[in-house]
């Protein structure tokens, strides 16, 4: 229609000047932080100080062969068979609290236990208490600093097992006024918030790291969770950390050294 040859209208490709910056910037994120992908990586150059979109990074991504694994899909049952509801969704703050355990093994093969405690509204990691043994006056141990630190929550979510089935943690629970919730016998997804949480634990830090004791197990996890409730994105919180508010200093600190 213009009468000027195809072949002299071409498409001419506009070199990023930062690209190759852009590209060392994210393969050094993407080390730091192994098991996240390229949407979180997005939200922390932007966080940093880039003005990047995913559709950029992701092509980076894939050009660095920075894959991770398909995630399996995940479980929608919510209801009983009698479609009774089964999952309290929390609406504020301190409203639920979700609590399990993880077990995994010292490099002797010695077992240990961790009790995690998830705020279910903020997914804010509120505690992961480390010991070989746990019995209930331990999960009381561990619950009692941080009812003073955090305030009462009105729910604790946790499954049937006889630490937190036992006659003193529901008798502690009814004495300072929280009310217990415990999941249908079987149905480990009724308490999804706080499985998710493990998930994330079993596949960031203890499936990459081998402790001899437990004492360096809880350290290494103390180091872990403020990663996780300052810096790490959740894609349920809009890609924000449940701590939002240090998120940018920390980032900047690290950029700027």
């Amino acid at each position: 229609m213009l009468g000027v040859s195809r072949s002299s209208i071409q498409y001419v490709k506009r070199n990023n000047d930062d690209e190759d910056t852009l590209r060392l910037e994210l393969i050094k994120l993407a080390k730091q932080y192994g098991r996240y992908g390229y949407r979180k990586i997005t939200e922390l150059l932007n966080v940093a100080g880039w003005r990047v979109n995913h559709k950029r990074v992701e092509r980076i991504w894939r050009e660095e062969g920075l894959q991770l694994p398909k995630r399996h899909k995940k479980r929608k049952r919510l209801y009983h068979k009698d479609s009774s509801i089964i999952r309290m969704r929390p609406q504020y703050p301190n409203h639920v609290w979700a609590i399990d355990f993880v077990h995994d093994k010292l490099s002797n093969n010695r077992p240990y236990k961790m009790l995690t405690v998830v705020d279910e509204y903020t997914r804010e990691a509120l505690a992961v208490h480390v010991a070989n043994k746990m019995s209930s006056a331990d999960v009381l141990e561990a619950l009692y600093p941080l009812i003073i630190k955090h305030g009462k929550p009105n729910y604790i979510r946790s499954d049937n097992g006889p630490e937190f089935a036992s006659e003193l943690f529901q008798a502690w629970l009814l004495r300072i006024g929280v009310e217990p919730i415990r999941i249908y016998p079987g149905s480990p997804w009724e308490n999804g918030y706080n499985e998710r949480f493990n998930g994330t634990l079993r596949g960031e830090l203890l499936n990459s790291e081998w402790f001899t004791t437990t004492k360096q197990a809880q350290t290494a996890i103390n180091i872990w969770i403020k990663t996780y409730n300052h810096i790490r994105p959740h894609a349920s919180l809009k890609m924000r950390p449940p701590i939002p508010e240090t998120t940018t200093i920390k980032l900047a600190q690290t950029k700027g050294a």
